[in-house]
């Protein structure tokens, strides 16, 4: 049955912090129409890439990456962009946004009496940027999106799941799933130390997730210290698990990858996976305001190779490389696939 048509036993509420929403709520039938497209293609088999297009190249980059290979004379290498990324990323989790935002307006009001342009358009696009992740981030929810997703993963046929999390940065994803799945275990995998030490570590521990109450079958919240999880600082390519886990779930991984990757990529998902596990994923969605957000945000956000897809292009990916599509669609500003291996 679906999360919209359950009554819950717990709380139903959201509430702003200075850094992020909390949302606890159950997306009601007109909400879920309007937040959750689900299962938009019939048949994958039918589909082609002169049907769905080509993704959305994202070309803006980061200062800091233009700056690192015009110091180095070479293309700044993965590993680097990476963690270069999960600082960069982080130190907007943490922000207190509405001290910014007041901070950001007073920075702006002081450049105009510097007759800078150079200072003034400095001011002005961290007034921008503040305003725009208090939007998608404390407003929209648009980032964690915990009703979107519960939507996205509802339906798995699992019980005390064990969830791989590869490139799981802080674990948002891992966590959401073992409460709707209760009782497994989480292993998180990423090869930044800071994403385990600091990502990962200052999550915050009052975060609320609604997940399942295995005892009465309503709900029930958890928060990060009920689940069982492990984390893990290493490659993806050199994991030695073998296929063990029930879900194995990536958010924004394939979009970083060009089409020659992409197949590796899907591999890493199905080395471990259980016979009739399940593979979950996310992307960036192809929208127009997503285009903006990382054309705005490119100092923070673009460091290495990035696109933007539909879900039909995600999709396609996925069915092209031996994958069973069990249940896709778009929630703000992601895509979503549940697959299986064919």
């Amino acid at each position: 049955m679906s999360m919209v048509n359950q009554l819950s036993e717990v709380e139903e509420g959201t509430r702003q912090h200075p850094s992020y929403r909390e949302d606890t709520r159950v997306l009601s039938e007109k909400e879920y129409n309007k937040f959750v497209t689900l299962n938009t293609v019939n048949d994958w088999s039918q589909l082609s890439w002169k049907d769905v297009g080509r993704p959305y190249e994202v070309t803006s980059f980061a200062k800091e990456k233009k700056e690192w290979e015009q110091a180095h004379s070479q293309p700044l290498p993965a590993h680097t962009s990476w963690t270069m990324f999960n600082r960069s990323f982080h130190s907007w989790f943490v922000k207190d946004v509405p001290a910014e935002m007041s901070a950001s307006k007073k920075a702006l009001l002081k450049s105009f009496s510097s007759f800078k342009l150079s200072e003034v358009k400095a001011a002005i696009g961290e007034v921008t940027r503040i305003h725009l992740w208090n939007y998608v981030h404390r407003i929209q929810d648009g980032i964690w999106d915990p009703r979107g997703k519960r939507a996205l993963f509802e339906g798995l046929n699992v019980t005390k799941p064990r969830i791989l999390y590869l490139g799981a940065a802080e674990g948002y994803e891992a966590m959401q799933l073992s409460a709707m799945y209760p009782g497994g275990e989480i292993v998180h995998v990423d090869y930044d130390p800071f994403c385990k030490e600091t990502r990962f570590a200052e999550f915050p521990e009052s975060y609320p997730f609604l997940g399942e109450n295995e005892q009465t079958s309503g709900k029930k919240i958890y928060y990060k210290d009920d689940f069982s999880s492990e984390y893990l600082v290493e490659d993806i390519r050199t994991l030695t698990f073998g296929r063990e886990f029930d879900i194995v779930i990536s958010v924004g991984m394939l979009e970083h990858f060009p089409d020659e990757l992409k197949p590796e990529v899907v591999e890493w998902h199905r080395k471990f996976l259980k016979p009739n596990g399940y593979i979950v994923m996310t992307t960036p969605r192809a929208q127009l305001r997503s285009k903006l957000y990382y054309e705005l945000m490119a100092d923070v956000m673009n460091h290495t190779y990035r696109e933007l897809m539909t879900v039909e292009q995600m999709g396609l990916y996925l069915h092209e490389n031996g994958l069973d599509i069990k249940r896709h669609g778009y929630i703000k500003v992601h895509n979503g696939v549940v697959a299986q291996v064919r």
